[in-house]
């Protein structure tokens, strides 16, 4: 039953973590003087604006059941949405500002991780314990993962810089092939890429409640 209930309480925590982390996204944008995600409706907390039936279902879903069914196989709890509409031509230094906004994501997830850890460490406890927890290893989780250089997510974005023109023009477009790459990578890279997110949570984990998140 334990397993269901920390279960749910990541499901609502992946929803809380997703409207923070693209929020924050589009509002960093638009404060440096990009009008899109205002323009297509981005700019609000509303979920149904950033859902995506792979990235914020489907994906989700399936690392949610393992953890309901207390698998031995524990993904950690990730999820990406549509990726919000941004236009670097806008921005007054490009380089810049599209490192701040590919930043704000992350950032948002950290800051919440933070005060989550500071709840685990003044002593909560019960189900106040569990829900925090779920909260601090899901924050933790969208954090690292949207760090990955994955065509589409924010580490991408940031790599695209350092690339030749045309290379980073190609790499950037491969964001429409989102939900095949991210499936590519969890059947041919599964064992490193979730060994190298949960050993980067439970470090943070250790940083800020004082405990790892995974039990190890």
């Amino acid at each position: 039953m334990i397993n269901v209930r920390f279960a749910v309480y990541l499901a609502m925590s992946l929803l809380v973590g997703m409207i923070t982390r693209e929020y924050a996204r589009s509002l960093v944008a638009s404060r440096l003087n990009d009008p899109t995600p205002r323009l297509w409706g981005r700019l609000t907390l509303n979920p149904k604006s950033w859902f995506e039936p792979f990235g914020s279902g489907m994906l989700p879903a399936l690392i949610l059941l393992l953890w309901a069914a207390g698998s031995t196989f524990l993904p950690p709890p990730v999820a990406y949405a549509k990726p919000a509409p941004v236009d670097p031509s806008y921005f007054r230094n490009r380089t810049r500002d599209t490192v701040l906004t590919a930043l704000s994501g992350p950032s948002a997830n950290l800051a919440s991780a933070a005060v989550a850890g500071m709840i685990l460490r003044v002593g909560a406890g019960g189900q106040i314990q569990l829900a925090t927890l779920a909260f601090l290893l899901t924050s933790l989780s969208l954090m690292i993962f949207h760090l990955v250089p994955i065509p589409g997510l924010d580490g991408a974005r940031i790599l695209a810089l350092a690339l030749p023109t045309r290379a980073a023009e190609v790499y950037r477009n491969a964001d429409q092939y989102l939900p095949l790459i991210v499936l590519v990578m969890l059947f041919l890279f599964a064992g490193p890429l979730i060994a190298i997110v949960r050993s980067l949570t439970d470090s943070l984990c250790m940083l800020l409640a004082g405990f790892t998140c995974y039990g190890t």
